[in-house]
């Protein structure tokens, strides 16, 4: 067995409380070398006089295979919550211990220290977002696209709904009684959470660069209609989640104006982190910011003030209106010291607030329990896409970036993960499928019954298109010739059947079973412990016969898309594009 593959860290993902009881175990082995594991296990302080320390084995199970490693699993509850363990692994050849000094031919009594120690399972260090989260479908808003309620509130040059193509400054009057307006329609879909983008005063018609983070913006409305909309959200069953902008402001927040004028004798100079005087802004800023973006200057968030200001704005929309979430925008770029501040604040003020944060990236520092919930899963929405819309990845490949998604962090953090197709800030997923909506089709059923909490960005149920920023912008269709019926009572039924069976969401276990990288057909399976069922799907252009995993060869079952009772077979034909769901 190659030893520089085999891995293990006592914390984060390989080792971590999953409730205050159990703990999950896993190890990572090069791909194909093992052929069976065993956790080593006993309480670190029992000891035999003649034997020494005490110690059991129980078998770990293949937990997924990517395109270099195997993973292995197990979960035990230690009867007092503490730990010392090691792993055995075999090839049929050769066996090793594997513990925390390296590796030994044999399992030592004598020599604690050779192994890896969970201390103790704390109950506060269980990392347990809101339990609301696992059965939300989400769907994403951009306020100034979604309807136009009041059009008393539009901004100067407003232009009619849907009259011309979306630009970087045009505007349209979305607001909030459009959306209040249509709650029913997201009733009907089946959505039980809205995330909106930034809604604060702002001077673009994204909103990405506040002015007064303490104020809604004029054109959507005021505090007393945005109550509205939170309390009917919550009358219809739907959550609400703000989008937080707190690594950078806007140009004209006054904090900042006050540096452009007064400079380095400004009150505020250290609000921001300024490299020179006075300010200029071209070739590139002399102040740091969103990417190179003049108009959104980075805040200072080690400076007591800006953390002050910030944490009390986090806690007044919590605490004022009821909302649900924040979504924290350009997370990964904000002090972690901050986010912890910020956890404490959210949680003090309603303890099943849900903090996501935008990182497009590994985010396993961000999600140790003290700062957020969840990230944006865009490893998840980049395989998916390169798989089912791209035609960039066969089924193997798309198979083991699965395998890194769901290893990548703890279970606690795959149930409440954020699992997006699309966004503002993405071309449309339509588009990305150069305009075949059968992918879009087996987009939708996998996103809807992958582990974690989807989000449907608005208009993609109705089919809508739209290229990269400014293009996946445009205003929502509300007139039903125009809106492709057939995918919306097609996504309509995905989340219903995610909301009537556990299993085919949240709560079945997720598992691989064929990916055919020359066919590229694909079977996974969702499971709990009273339903096995079996996704089943062709994303080619031609027809295919699939084997079916031989332990459900010659079982009836049933057709949970069409109710039909199917006949035992050894394989499953499928036209282009065609899936099947068989419920066992």
């Amino acid at each position: 067995m190659l030893l520089e593959a085999i891995y293990h860290r006592p914390k984060n993902n390989f080792a971590y409380a999953y409730t205050k009881e159990e703990l999950h175990l896993y190890v990572r082995t090069k791909k194909g070398d093992a052929k069976e594991v065993q956790l080593i296990h006993g309480d670190p302080y029992h000891f035999e006089k003649k034997s020494g320390w005490q110690y059991e084995k129980a078998p770990m199970r293949l937990s997924g295979t990517d395109a270099l490693y195997d993973y292995w699993f197990t979960s035990l509850k230690p009867p007092f919550r503490r730990l010392r363990y090691g792993f055995e692994l075999t090839d049929g050849n050769e066996t090793i211990i594997y513990g925390e000094k390296g590796f030994r031919d044999e399992p030592t009594s004598e020599d604690m220290g050779f192994y890896f120690a969970f201390p103790f399972l704390n109950g506060i260090d269980v990392f347990s977002p809101p339990e609301w989260v696992k059965d939300t479908v989400w769907y994403q808003i951009f306020p100034e696209r979604f309807g136009n309620g009041d059009a008393s509130l539009n901004p100067k040059g407003t232009v009619p709904w849907r009259s011309e193509e979306p630009k970087v400054d045009n505007f349209f009057g979305g607001d909030f009684e459009g959306i209040i307006e249509h709650l029913d329609y997201l009733v009907e879909l089946g959505i039980t959470g809205i995330y909106m983008t930034p809604i604060f005063k702002a001077y673009s018609n994204h909103k990405y660069d506040t002015i007064d983070y303490y104020e809604i913006d004029p054109q959507f409305g005021d505090k007393d209609t945005f109550k509205r909309l939170v309390d009917t959200c919550h009358e219809k069953g739907i959550r609400v989640m703000l989008d937080a902008v707190f690594n950078h402001s806007g140009y004209y927040f006054p904090a900042f104006q006050d540096v452009l004028e007064n400079g380095e004798n400004s009150i505020y100079q250290d609000w921001f982190h300024t490299r020179e005087f006075p300010l200029q802004e071209k070739p590139y800023p002399n102040y740091d910011t969103f990417a190179f973006e003049k108009s959104m200057p980075k805040l200072n968030t080690e400076n007591p003030e800006v953390k002050d200001y910030l944490l009390g704005v986090a806690r007044y929309w919590v605490e004022e209106f009821n909302i649900d979430g924040w979504r924290l925008d350009v997370a990964n770029e904000v002090d972690h010291q901050f986010w912890r501040e910020f956890r404490s604040v959210v949680k003090a003020a309603k303890e099943d607030t849900y903090i996501l944060g935008e990182i497009w990236h590994d985010s396993m520092p961000w999600l140790l329990g003290d700062q957020f919930d969840a990230v944006m899963n865009y490893p998840f929405t980049e395989a998916s896409l390169n798989y089912f819309a791209r035609g960039k990845m066969n089924a193997r490949e798309f198979s083991d970036e699965l395998t890194k998604v769901l290893h990548m962090y703890p279970d606690n953090v795959n149930e409440v993960q954020f699992n997006l197709l699309g966004s503002h800030d993405t071309p449309r997923i339509l588009t990305e499928s150069k305009e075949d909506k059968e992918k879009v089709k087996q987009l939708f059923l996998f996103q809807l019954s992958f582990i974690g909490t989807p989000c449907i960005y608005y208009g993609d149920e109705i089919a809508m298109t739209g290229e990269h920023d400014p293009g996946c912008r445009k205003c929502m269709i509300w007139d039903e010739e125009d809106q492709d019926r057939e995918m919306f009572s097609f996504v309509q039924k995905l989340i219903q059947l995610r909301k009537d069976i556990p299993a085919f969401g949240n709560h079945g276990e997720f598992r691989v079973l064929h990916a055919d990288p020359d066919e590229n057909t694909l079977i996974y399976k969702k499971s709990d412990a009273t339903t096995t069922l079996l996704f089943i799907l062709n994303p080619t252009e031609s027809s295919q016969s699939i084997p079916l995993p031989q332990a459900y060869q010659g079982q009836k079952g049933t057709d949970l898309w069409s109710g039909e009772t199917l006949d035992p077979s050894a394989s499953c034909t499928l036209e282009p594009y065609q899936f099947q769901i068989i419920q066992y």
